[in-house]
This record gives C-alpha cells, sequence and structure tokens, in this order.
C-alpha cells in the first residue's frame, strides 16, 4: 500500500473537503527548494511551504544548530524557568525589531501569536479600569483559525460557521491614496460611537486575500489616528515577517510602530513549529503589577521549547547575513522583471509586488477553490512547480536560496499556464 493510500484511512487534512479531493501527495524528502515525493517526483517549492522554509528545507546550519542543542536541552517548562536558546532569541530579535519592541510572549504558532496580541490589547485597557470591548480590522484579513483571531478575519469562507460566536469587530477597507481620507473619517465616526481597545491587521500584504497589497503611506494614517485616540496597534506579521517584504519585518517600512506583533511561519527556517508576540513596554508594564489577577494567564506547555528557540535564532542569523540579504535583493528585481514581462498579457488583470512577494490577477472569476484552481495546481505539478494559486491569483513567495534558474522555471510555468485558462 502506498503512502498515499495509507494516509486515507486516518488523516483529516487542513483546508480540504476530502469528498472532492482524496488524493495528497505523500512527499518523503525536501532539500533546498526542492521536494520529493514518494515516487521520486520533484518540485519545486515555489512558496516555501506556507512560508516557512525560506532558508530552505532541512538547511544544515539550522538543522546543526537544533542537533546540538536536543543533546543538551531538549524542552523544559517555561514557567518559572528560563534557559539560555531563548534569552538569547530575545536578544537577537529585539536587534531587529522595531526599536519600540522590548518583551517577547512564547507560543506555538500564527493563530496563537494573534490571540495573545488581542487579549493584550484588550486587558491592556481591563487593567486600567476602562472597559472597551471593541476590536477594529480591515477587510477581508485573515488572522488565524482560533476564535479571537477567526473574529478579526474577515473571510467568511473560513469562518462562516463560527460567527455568532464572535468577539466585536467593526471592520475599514484596505487604504489607497483615494480612500484614505474617508476611511479617517469613519474611524472618527468608529471612535465616538464605540469602545476601541485595538487595531488588527496585516502590514502590506493580506496573505489570504489572495497577497492584497496596500501602500505604507495609508496605513501609516491610520496607525497614526490609532495612536492618538489610545487604540492598541497590533500587527500580524505571522505571513510578512523575517525579511519578505524587502525588510526584516513589513512595519520597518512605515513611520509609526505597532505596539503589538505576532510573528510565526518563518521565525524558525520551517524546521518546528513555534511563535511570539512581542510588545512594547508600555503594553507590559500595564500588566505590571502586585495585583496577580492583571498577569497576562495564557500559557503553552512548549512555549519557548528550547530546540524551537535554538532553530529561531540560527534563522536569525541567517537572515542577516551578506549572502541572504543579496538573494533577497536578486530576487526582488527578477520579480520586477517578470512583472513588466507579464503584466501587459491579455488574460492577467493585475500585477503587484512587496519584497520577494509577486501574484497576478487572472481575468477571470474568483473563485477561492473552484475548478480554475485545480486545473492550475495540477498543471504546476505536472511541471515541476508546488504553487497554489488563490482563486484567480497565482502568487510567488519562494525560499531566499532559489537560484535563478528554478526561478526561471516558475515564472515560465506561468507564462505556459496562461495559455490553457
Amino acid at each position: 500500500m502506498t503512502l498515499q493510500d495509507r494516509d486515507k484511512l486516518h488523516l483529516w487534512h487542513p483546508l480540504t473537503q476530502h469528498k472532492l479531493h482524496p488524493d495528497t501527495i505523500a512527499i518523503k524528502k525536501a532539500k533546498g527548494c526542492i521536494l520529493y515525493d514518494e515516487n521520486n517526483n520533484e518540485y519545486i517549492d515555489a512558496i516555501a511551504s506556507w512560508y516557512t522554509c525560506m532558508y530552505g528545507h532541512c538547511n544544515p546550519y539550522i538543522t546543526n544548530k537544533v542537533s546540538e542543542q536536543m543533546q543538551q536541552l531538549d524542552q523544559v517548562i517555561f514557567s518559572g524557568f528560563t534557559h539560555e536558546p531563548a534569552v538569547n532569541l530575545s536578544e537577537a530579535l529585539v536587534n531587529i525589531l522595531p526599536d519600540n519592541q522590548e518583551k517577547i510572549f512564547f507560543s506555538d504558532n500564527g493563530s496563537t501569536s494573534v490571540e495573545i496580541g488581542i487579549k493584550m490589547a484588550l486587558q491592556y485597557h481591563f487593567n486600567q479600569g476602562k472597559k472597551k470591548d471593541t476590536l477594529l480590522a480591515f477587510e477581508d484579513g485573515f488572522h488565524g483559525d482560533t476564535f479571537g483571531a477567526m473574529s478579526v478575519s474577515g473571510l467568511s469562507v473560513y469562518n462562516g460557521p463560527f460567527e455568532d460566536f464572535f468577539l466585536n469587530v467593526k471592520r475599514i477597507p484596505t487604504p489607497t491614496a483615494d480612500t484614505i481620507e474617508n476611511i479617517l473619517k469613519t474611524l472618527e465616526e468608529l471612535n465616538n460611537t464605540c469602545n476601541i481597545a485595538g487595531f488588527v491587521y496585516e502590514p502590506l500584504v493580506q496573505g489570504a486575500a489572495a497577497m492584497k497589497m496596500h501602500s505604507p503611506e495609508g496605513l501609516n494614517a491610520i496607525l497614526k489616528f490609532c495612536k492618538a485616540n489610545h487604540i492598541i496597534t497590533v500587527a500580524d506579521e505571522v505571513m510578512t515577517g523575517f525579511g519578505k517584504t524587502g525588510k526584516h519585518f513589513a512595519s520597518l517600512h512605515l513611520e509609526t510602530y505597532p505596539d503589538i506583533m505576532c510573528l510565526s511561519k518563518a521565525l524558525t527556517g520551517g524546521l518546528l513549529p513555534m511563535a511570539l508576540t512581542t510588545c512594547s513596554k508600555r503594553i507590559y508594564d500595564a500588566f505590571y503589577s502586585n495585583d496577580i489577577s492583571k498577569g497576562l494567564f495564557h500559557g503553552h506547555t512548549y512555549s519557548a521549547n528550547p530546540l524551537a528557540c535554538t532553530a529561531a535564532l540560527a534563522s536569525i542569523e541567517l537572515l542577516q547575513t551578506e549572502a541572504i540579504q543579496n538573494n533577497i535583493s536578486r530576487i526582488t528585481a527578477s520579480h520586477k522583471t517578470f512583472k513588466n514581462r507579464i503584466k501587459n498579457h491579455p488574460k492577467v488583470k493585475t500585477t503587484r509586488q512587496t519584497g520577494i512577494i509577486f501574484a497576478l490577477d487572472l481575468n477571470t472569476k474568483m473563485e477561492r477553490y473552484g475548478n480554475l484552481r485545480d486545473k492550475l495546481f495540477n498543471f504546476f505539478m505536472s511541471k515541476g512547480i508546488f504553487l497554489r494559486p488563490l482563486g484567480n491569483t497565482i502568487y510567488i513567495q519562494a525560499p531566499y536560496v532559489i537560484s535563478q534558474n528554478q526561478l526561471e522555471k516558475i515564472y515560465k510555468a506561468i507564462e505556459e499556464a496562461l495559455e490553457i485558462i
């Protein structure tokens, strides 16, 4: 029996309607930018396995560091204990985060990092005797699958059965030069009629909304409004963090930094699950008290796992190397060239890019999980390219170590796909 057949016996996969998509592809190994299936077919991982393996699969620098660490300390509770990998990671992170970020809270995945950010924002006001029960978020945002994260997400395709149970959230559109003045007026009205505790947002790129992008100028105006009106800002950088927008964090493109940041995915280079919620000293101080009830009562068994901390530290060290920074510049430039090459194709509606994130919309109706998406996915896999279209959007977010030849294979496959739709 193949691995694919054995999978069907017991496994339930994420974001999958198994009656419509009964088959999975069994991957037996991965190295660099290549996935190998059980039939020895090779696929270029053009989305870094959901934007995690940015330094390549099984990167030897990361795996060697973790191998050394697992001989010393594998796991220890992080409540009442600490350890060197966590301390080293905190010091390295503070050096590259926006300079107002001083405190780091560990968890396990992107959704929980946002959940904690929401709890920080709500409890910040609660601890000061203020009742603020409304959150602000962008339309079409996606922040994860836990209840707080779902509440601030705007994609009902994921959240429909649960919407009656959500937190109180008001939504605004992502800003453009033409809409920012109206958005600011809306914010004034909302601030006068609602008790807004915090604003949760994906800075510059909304990943699950098919890589929808907005300008730093418009977002900065919104953040300034929030700061002036004591609305806690929570930047969800789970997808955008660690170099993907051309800077270490998307928030570094802005004049106004967030109060709280949510990090995961590329944090550990794809090796181990871990997430962080970071905050300014002002946020932390609202919880610092002789009153135990003002503490942040949230914890995960594997918080600050020493192996995951070691993987994260190694990843940050790689991110800051000249080689990786040069690769980020090369990929960014290559995407710009491809964008100019393809933007006038009659089957391309729009193109957009931020750093190493490239996306194009096809001149077809949007169907997030429709037949076109399946047709494109299967075509790309037949060409040895793992791309995961979002409806009528094809996007690239490849590992930083991808070669120019591999990039050209991705571009060529996209151009060939345009001829079959």
